[in-house]
């Protein structure tokens, strides 16, 4: 950054140049793509989560060529600094912390109007704007990809009803995604978040974890990592039996209510804790959701259960029941790791927003014949990654014999 610029801007940048340096995998993507610009004449609208790593993602994108235009897929996950310090660093962005939900999707408009080619969306409101608001600007797009659970999960809706105009690619189910990001790094920010908003001690408490999937994974076992007693609610029978196996104690919402701590959400899902629970709950429950949408918690319900609220820390409302209890909600009810702390760690989102990038210039130099579905991530670029990875951090794969491949190869 150049003198002139705002001291917000500067700390932005600052703090997407600390990121870079924890991202090897992506920012050796970057330096090939300034020597080769695969991605010039091309036009990307993303709706990301607007932190330290998206800004290496976007700039990486720039540095190839391409143009990119960028706003928030949540309300609450900007960084008012990384936001500033893209605008001079020449990414029009469309983002501030805190916006209502009118300026949100008016921002998600304002990237629509610039025509994009190609959609990178996090959550799929960019996607679903795009197909009931916009369709004469459907005919331009070509691909899109899709960063979470929650969002994949829409689009194959979306598929299923034959409405989806467009092929998008699954970055979410991508090995290299969903088996580090969603689970280590979903499991450390979202413990992050509820430190940084409640400096509560995690250790001899009774923490219950909506869901068990990657993200569900994660978070219980770094819960239970630190001292913490953990409960899963589940709703499939196979996840609910590997909760077990894996030494947690599996009950339903209604069950644990009463004895549970801290609550956290992580299901996609609407209204996973609701009225009939905050019933239960003793005084003093924490509640937080790392789902991506600020749904599963209802809050509309605790809201009208409540005789009164108070913020009673930064990111900490108090809502006094009628008989006294009182019921702590972190950050609205969105994503705690965003709402209350910074997100995944850097090292983590390398591997995700490198599958971002790698699909991305697979999509504009093959121009893949992609049925208008949700696809997979091409496998030869989900093992890149993994290599890369590998090799950034210092290790080395051992590699098959002559002898080996012709045993594994034959049928006797």
């Amino acid at each position: 950054m150049t003198s002139g610029k705002s001291a917000l801007s500067e700390e932005g940048y600052s703090r997407i140049l600390w990121a870079s340096r924890r991202m090897p995998v992506l920012d050796s993507i970057k330096k090939r793509w300034a020597k080769e610009k695969p991605l010039t004449g091309i036009r990307v609208g993303a709706c990301l989560h607007v932190t330290t790593e998206t800004a290496n993602l976007v700039l990486a994108i720039k540095e190839g060529g391409g143009e990119v235009f960028l706003c928030a897929s949540n309300p609450l996950s900007t960084q008012d600094d990384v936001a500033a310090a893209l605008r001079d660093l020449g990414v029009p962005t469309f983002a501030v912390r805190g916006e209502d939900r009118n300026t949100y999707f008016d921002n998600i408009r304002k990237i629509i109007d610039k025509r994009p080619q190609y959609t990178m969306d996090d959550g799929a409101d960019l996607v679903s704007t795009l197909h009931c608001e916009r369709q004469d600007v459907l005919e331009g797009v070509i691909a899109g990809t899709e960063e979470t659970t929650t969002g994949v999960i829409r689009l194959k809706a979306m598929a299923r009803e034959g409405v989806l105009r467009y092929p998008i690619i699954a970055v979410n189910d991508a090995m290299t995604k969903y088996l580090f990001d969603n689970r280590y790094g979903t499991g450390q920010s979202s413990i992050d978040g509820i430190l940084r908003a409640t400096n509560c001690l995690i250790a001899g408490k009774d923490i219950v974890v909506a869901g068990y999937g990657w993200c569900g994974r994660g978070i219980a076992k770094r819960a239970q990592g630190m001292g913490a007693r953990v409960t899963v609610v589940e709703v499939d029978a196979i996840k609910a039996l590997e909760a077990a196996m894996d030494g947690f104690r599996v009950a339903t919402m209604a069950e644990a209510a009463p004895y549970g701590d801290i609550f956290i959400t992580a299901t996609g899902n609407i209204h996973v804790i609701r009225d009939e629970h905050f019933a239960l709950m003793k005084d003093g429950a924490i509640l937080a959701n790392s789902g991506h949408f600020n749904v599963e918690i209802d809050v509309q319900a605790l809201e009208g259960s409540a005789l009164s609220k108070q913020r009673i820390r930064e990111n900490v409302i108090e809502y006094t029941m009628a008989d006294g209890r009182r019921l702590l909600l972190i950050g609205e009810g969105r994503l705690v790791n965003l709402a209350a702390a910074e997100g995944h760690p850097a090292e983590v989102m390398d591997m995700s927003f490198s599958n971002q990038a790698l699909t991305l210039e697979w999509l504009v130099k093959s121009k893949p014949s992609l049925p208008c579905d949700v696809c997979r991530v091409p496998e030869e670029i989900d093992r890149e990654v993994a290599a890369l990875k590998l090799s950034s951090m210092g290790f080395g794969l051992e590699a098959l014999t002559e002898e080996q491949q012709r045993y594994l190869s034959s049928w006797r």
